[in-house]
C-alpha cells in the first residue's frame, strides 16, 4: 500500500449486489476509499457533487447502462477515468464506450488484481489529464490569449478556440488576414500555448530580406562560403530548432529558394550555403500572408506542393471592419494602455465618438486603431483633441481630389505634427527624428500654421 492508492477514491456501479460488495471489500483491502452505487442514476446523483479518481461499472443494468451513464457525463463535460465491466458479447459496446470516452474495458470473469492495476493506470491518467488542463490555464494566462486578442464578436471567439486546439499539434499553420489584423499575435499565441514554449520563436519578414541573402539568412552558411562569409552564420532555421519558425509574408519566399523549405518541411533537414551536408532541425512551421496564394499558385509563383505542406491548418483573422463593437473595445483596451504610458486619465469615448469608430474602414486594421488610440492619448495630455481629430489626423487620403503637391503637403504637415506631439513641442528632438534642419522646421511649422506652444506638456493641475 502506498500514499498515491490510499488517496484513490473509486466509483463501483453494478446492479449484482455480491459484485459490488466483493470489487468494495478488495479495493478497500487494497487500500482504496470505495464507494458503491446499485444503479447508474444513484450513481449520476453522487457525481453531481463528487467527482472520484476512477469510475467502475458495469456496462448491462436495468434502467440506465454503463453506456448511458458515460454519455451523460459527457454532456456535462466532466468525465472521471471510467473503467468498464463487461461479458464477452458486450467487447463491441465496450469499444464504443472508449470512442465516447472511456479509459479501458475488463471482461468477465477477471482478476481483482488485474482490476486494481488497471485503476491504478485510470487514476495515474487522470492526474495528467488534470495537471494538463491546469497548465494549459496558466499557459493561457501567461500568453495573455484573452488580453492579446481581445474581441467578443464570434470570429474572435472561435479564432482562440481554434488557437488552442492547434497550439499542441505539429502540424503547419497558415495565418490568414489583412496588414495590421495581428498575424503575428497569433502567431505567438499558438507557440506560447504549445509544448516548445520553451524553445525560440523565431520571426521572419520574407518581404524584408534582400534576395541576395535570403538563401543564407533562411538556412545558414559556413565561413568561406561567399565573399564576406568571415564567419559561419546558423541561419534562422537553426535558430528556431526545437522551436517555432514563424514565416510572416510568405508570398515573397524567393520561387528558387522553395524547393528547400519543401525539403526542411518534409525531411526536417537543411542544407547551409557552403556545405554538402544536411542538418536535421526540429522546428514547428507557422506562417502568415495577405497574399491569395492560391492565385499564385495558379501563375507559378508559388509551389503547389509547398502550399499544400504548410496549409495543413488554416486560422483566418477577421479584419477590423468586419468586427462590429470589437472596434470600440479595443479602442477603450489602447486608450488605457497608453494613458498609463503618458501618466494622463484616459478621456471617455462618448456615443458619438463610439459611432465615429464603428463607422470607419480602418484598411491598417487593429494596427491603425491602435495608432489613433495614442493619437488621442497624445492630444489629451495637452487638455485637448477629440476622437474625430485623431481619426482626420490618420487620413492623409481623405480628399481624392486633391492635387499631388497638395497630398504631399498634407502627408508632411501631418507628419511634423504627429513629431511635435510625441516630442512635446521640443524642437532639438523633432529636427532629429525627421532629419531636417532647424531652420527648415520652422518655416515648414509657420506654412502649416504649427504653433510650438501647444505642443508643450502641461500636467492637469496648472492647466488654465
Amino acid at each position: 500500500m502506498n500514499m498515491t492508492e490510499t488517496s484513490l477514491l473509486v466509483f463501483i456501479v453494478d446492479d449484482d449486489r455480491e459484485m459490488r460488495q466483493s470489487l468494495s471489500q478488495y479495493l478497500t483491502k487494497a487500500g482504496c476509499r470505495a464507494q458503491a452505487f446499485s444503479s447508474a442514476q444513484a450513481a449520476l446523483g453522487a457525481l453531481q457533487t463528487t467527482c472520484p479518481d476512477v469510475l467502475v461499472t458495469d456496462v448491462r443494468m436495468p434502467g440506465m447502462s454503463g453506456l448511458d451513464l458515460l454519455n451523460t457525463l459527457a454532456g456535462t463535460g466532466n468525465i472521471p477515468p471510467t473503467l468498464l465491466i463487461t461479458a464477452h458479447g458486450d467487447v463491441a459496446m465496450a469499444v464504443e464506450a472508449m470512442r465516447a470516452g472511456a479509459f479501458d474495458f475488463i471482461e468477465k470473469p477477471f482478476l481483482p488484481a488485474r482490476l486494481l492495476d488497471v485503476i491504478r493506470k485510470a487514476a495515474a491518467f487522470g492526474r495528467l489529464r488534470a495537471e494538463n488542463i491546469n497548465l494549459r490555464e496558466r499557459l493561457r494566462r501567461l500568453s495573455g490569449l484573452d488580453a492579446v486578442l481581445i474581441g467578443e464578436c464570434a470570429e474572435m471567439q472561435r479564432l482562440r478556440e481554434d488557437i488552442e486546439d492547434a497550439a499542441d499539434c505539429e502540424a503547419s499553420v497558415l495565418i490568414l488576414g489583412e496588414t495590421g489584423s495581428g498575424k503575428e499575435l497569433v502567431a505567438r499565441a499558438l507557440h506560447d500555448l504549445s509544448s516548445r514554449c520553451g524553445g525560440a520563436f523565431v520571426p521572419v519578414n520574407c518581404a524584408a530580406t534582400a534576395d541576395e541573402l535570403f538563401e543564407s539568412e533562411m538556412f545558414g552558411h559556413l565561413a568561406g562560403a561567399f565573399t564576406g562569409a568571415t564567419r559561419t552564420a546558423p541561419g534562422h532555421f537553426a535558430a528556431a530548432s526545437g522551436g517555432t519558425l514563424f514565416l510572416d509574408e510568405l508570398g515573397a519566399f524567393p520561387l528558387r529558394q522553395q524547393p528547400k523549405l519543401l525539403r526542411a518541411l518534409e525531411a526536417g533537414e537543411i542544407t547551409p550555403v557552403g556545405s554538402s551536408s544536411p542538418r536535421l532541425i526540429d522546428v514547428r512551421f507557422v506562417s502568415a500572408t495577405n497574399d491569395d496564394l492560391e492565385e499564385r499558385v495558379k501563375t507559378g509563383s508559388f509551389r503547389e506542393d509547398l502550399f499544400f505542406r504548410l496549409n495543413t491548418l488554416v486560422l483566418k483573422i477577421p479584419p477590423l471592419r468586419q468586427r462590429g463593437g470589437d472596434v470600440v473595445l479595443l479602442f477603450n483596451h489602447y486608450l488605457d494602455h497608453f494613458a498609463r504610458i503618458y501618466e494622463v486619465e484616459a478621456p471617455p469615448v462618448s456615443a458619438e465618438d463610439a459611432a465615429l469608430l464603428i463607422a470607419r474602414d480602418w484598411p491598417g486594421n487593429v494596427r491603425q486603431l491602435r495608432q489613433v488610440a495614442e493619437r488621442r492619448i497624445l492630444a489629451a495630455r495637452r487638455g485637448r483633441g477629440s476622437v474625430a481629430e485623431a481619426l482626420n489626423s490618420f487620413a492623409p487620403d481623405n480628399n481624392p481630389h486633391l492635387s499631388l503637391k497638395q497630398n504631399v503637403e498634407h502627408y508632411e504637415r501631418l507628419l511634423i505634427d504627429r513629431a511635435l506631439t510625441a516630442h512635446d513641442g521640443q524642437i532639438d528632438k523633432v529636427t532629429e527624428e525627421l532629419g531636417i534642419a532647424r531652420r527648415t522646421l520652422n518655416e515648414k511649422m509657420a506654412r502649416y500654421g504649427l504653433n510650438r506652444e501647444d505642443y508643450i506638456y502641461k500636467p492637469a493641475e496648472i492647466r488654465s
